[in-house]
């Protein structure tokens, strides 16, 4: 009995202890999670600060040769530039992301120098198999499948980075495009020429032998340049694009366009000065433009044979030109009678051929605004009701059937009249008029506020720009001075959507070539030409219509997600190596599946890159990579073609 009671006793005094230690667990553990947290803060906080700095992109770049172990030649070093070999991209992401490792990564050798200016598109050698009847062999004829290449097209050995606008305009490296043949052929015209180690642009064309500049001011003494009524302008058959480079400090923004041709590298001579220009021409088919996209188109002597074919060619301006907008031009056949002699052609050809002009002219219902001296210039109507009730007295082309005026990817041209949006008035701008510039770029576009684009609403217009201000701001604070410095110029955007990327960069020193892909389910870019913006229809499961190293920043949004079950990304990962300069830069917006994709790819392209998280935080399934494409030069001792 007494050994039971000290064994209930015992169990008493115990019975409390549970309790006691209940409670010292509880303190730790309450204590650990706060600890953990605490860090958990910390570590975020200090990720953000990290990130907030801006990334010195001109710091960011391993130089190499076409050798992995050579080092670069040190004269190649571009003479404005200050670079790090050993310097890594500070791109911060919070999302911990396992990439692929680098050993499986595959490696994309250089391709031989004399694919250098690879045009894919514009190939002379594949050209010369296609029908010359229009020109048809210059158009474009793109590789198959089996043809592409799978190496990186490699820049000149002593490649430079560009002079920075606005002195790009008028300078430009010798040795990143070592062409002397339009400086000798076209010397005494002044379209450009040599000055030691650099190219020189005097502004100097055909039809304006004292300088583009001078040329302009006597056009806009015959119609308003300045006003803000013409933003948007053409320029076929540009040559080196003086005429669209001097038009940009009257803030009219040309899409400049000229063959692949015996003028070697014409284009790439615009683009390398930091012109908005493409590869293309006027042959079969339409140009890669929505209808009533340009306030003015114009043609200085371009050659292209306005008179032929029924005035297929006029009819085709008529399709992208804006109502009201105007034709300007120069050379032949506008004032035969005093340089006949200087064109080797007798008088009596030229005057058929301004005959001709004026009659096609007259059936496209256009009224001959003016000629003096070496210019003639045309205006559009603004609308069709005159041309519909005219056509009864003189022979007016047929007006094009129900054909989307706006489809002109591989569409051939037709020898009709591209119908205008109907009006109740005679004086209504067919399509809706627009507010003048710069106020043209955030106010609602016409086809938004006439519902024709379906989907799109003023308020998702409105968001979009407000979405962009607030991204835009966000990749100047990452890539810093390149941006408002004018080191980075030629911009595009691969998918453009409503143009809101290119709106929000007006505050730079750039451009932006906003690409609407071919097989996008919404038509958006008549409105971006609408908001006095320029832009492209192209399908990326193709090269696009220009020369190597000719785009300083490429922005890709969405864009992935729309191809990676067309064709293969890789494709168009080497696509966008072609046409990025040396230590330019790429910004992908995408899933993080697929961002992750695109980087496995692009680690064994010379990039240097990083996800990121979206401006909103870590928790939004979006991603961004922020990629340099590194300096490497292909080899000296290998001749360029």
């Amino acid at each position: 009995m007494i050994a039971g009671a000290r064994e209930r006793k015992m169990a008493k005094e115990n019975s409390g202890s549970p309790k006691h230690h209940q409670l010292e667990t509880k303190r730790k553990r309450l204590t650990w999670i706060l600890g953990v947290s605490g860090l958990c803060i910390l570590f975020y906080v200090l990720g953000a600060w990290q990130t907030s700095a801006p990334i010195n992109t001109t710091e960011a770049y391993t130089r190499v040769s076409c050798n992995d172990n050579a080092s670069p030649a040190s004269d190649s070093k571009p003479s404005t530039l200050s670079s790090s070999s050993s310097a890594a991209l500070d791109f911060d992401s919070h999302h911990q992301i396992q990439i692929n490792n680098t050993d499986s990564v595959q490696r994309f050798p250089p391709c031989d120098m004399s694919f250098s200016e690879y045009t894919p598109c514009q190939d002379p050698n594949r050209g010369r198999k296609f029908d010359r009847k229009m020109l048809k062999y210059r158009e474009r004829h793109c590789p198959q499948k089996e043809e592409l290449l799978h190496c990186l097209i490699p820049a000149p050995p002593k490649y430079k980075t560009p002079f920075k606008w606005p002195q790009s305009r008028d300078y430009a490296w010798y040795d990143n495009i070592p062409h002397k043949e339009l400086s000798i052929e076209k010397a005494i015209q002044n379209w450009i020429q040599v000055e030691g180690d650099r190219f020189k642009f005097p502004g100097g064309g055909t039809m304006f032998p004292h300088g583009a500049d001078k040329y302009i001011d006597d056009i806009s003494q015959l119609i308003p340049l300045t006003s803000g009524n013409i933003r948007t302008a053409i320029d076929t058959g540009c040559g080196v694009a003086s005429w669209g480079a001097y038009l940009l400090k009257r803030d009219i923004v040309s899409m400049s366009f000229a063959p692949r041709d015996t003028h070697e590298a014409q284009v790439q001579f615009a683009l390398e000065r930091g012109v908005p220009a493409m590869i293309g021409i006027m042959a079969s088919q339409r140009l890669p433009y929505p209808s009533r996209a340009f306030d003015m188109a114009h043609c200085s002597r371009c050659l292209i044979p306005w008179y032929q074919y029924d005035g297929l060619y006029l009819m085709e301006v008529d399709r992208v030109l804006r109502p009201g907008g105007y034709w300007v031009l120069s050379g032949p056949p506008i004032r035969w009678r005093r340089y006949w002699k200087g064109w080797e052609r007798t008088q009596e050809d030229l005057k058929q051929e301004q005959n001709a002009i004026e009659d096609i002219a007259k059936r496209l219902c256009w009224k001959k605004v003016i000629e003096r001296n070496d210019l003639a210039i045309w205006q559009k109507p603004i609308n069709h009701i005159e041309c519909i009730k005219s056509r009864r007295i003189y022979k007016t082309p047929h007006i094009c059937s129900a054909d989307n005026p706006d489809a002109s990817w591989y569409r051939n041209m037709e020898a009709c009249i591209t119908p205008l949006p109907e009006v109740s008035s005679p004086d209504e701008v067919a399509g809706g008029a627009l507010e003048k510039w710069p106020q043209r770029a955030f106010a609602f576009p016409p086809r938004i506020t006439s519902g024709s684009i379906p989907g799109i609403t003023a308020e998702k217009f409105r968001e979009d720009n407000e979405l962009w201000a607030v991204r835009i701001k966000n990749y100047k604070r990452i890539i810093g001075d390149p941006l408002p410095g004018g080191r980075y110029r030629n911009v595009m955007d691969m998918n453009a959507n409503l143009g809101g990327f290119a709106a929000a960069m007006l505050k730079f020193p750039v451009w932006v070539m906003n690409v609407v892909p071919a097989n996008s389910n919404q038509d958006t870019l008549g409105l971006i030409y609408e908001r006095g913006l320029i832009g492209t229809y192209h399908d990326w499961c193709e090269a696009f219509s220009t020369y190597p190293r000719t785009y300083d920043l490429i922005h890709a949004s969405g864009l992935f997600s729309i191809y990676q079950d067309r064709c293969d990304i890789a494709d168009i990962l080497m696509e966008m190596d072609r046409i990025l300069r040396p230590e330019g830069t790429i910004i992908f917006r995408d899933t993080v599946e697929v961002l992750v994709k695109i980087k496995s790819i692009t680690d064994g392209m010379r990039w240097k890159s990083q996800i990121m998280d979206h401006e909103s935080g870590p928790f939004n399934p979006e991603k961004i990579i922020f990629a340099v494409k590194t300096y490497w030069t292909g080899e000296a001792t290998q001749n360029q073609h």
